[in-house]
């Protein structure tokens, strides 16, 4: 009975670390613009992730009409490392544009994503 109740345990608790591992990636929480807005200008771009970054291997490339790259100027984090915040180095002219990220928390894992928003007239 003693052994079997160590087994459970064993299983119990690599169950709970592997879990736990799991939540560590960093996940985009909100951007801003945010996914889908439409807006008329913005002097930089914010996403807020679940998890502290390591601004090295973190950033964004943000393409627009014509699939043409936007100059973007050098990220910075804010709030405790969980906002990457990357300034627009020019005014953005009306369309639709696309924002591909890629992130890497401070405890190694890896994501990314797009999104799009709209500069309107």
């Amino acid at each position: 009975m003693t052994r079997r109740i160590h087994w459970v345990s064993l299983v119990l608790m690599t169950c709970f670390f592997m879990s736990g591992q799991a939540w560590a990636h960093a996940h985009l929480k909100a951007a801003q613009p945010a996914d889908k807005a439409v807006v008329s200008s913005i002097s930089d771009i914010e996403l807020t992730f679940s998890e502290g970054l390591s601004l090295k291997f973190s950033g964004i490339k943000v393409t627009g009409p014509g699939k043409q790259e936007v100059a973007l100027g050098e990220a910075m984090l804010m709030d405790e490392g969980k906002t990457l915040m990357i300034p627009v180095s020019s005014k953005l002219q009306p369309g639709s544009y696309t924002v591909d990220w890629h992130a890497l928390s401070v405890d190694g894992h890896k994501t990314n994503g797009s999104y799009s928003f709209v500069v309107s007239p």
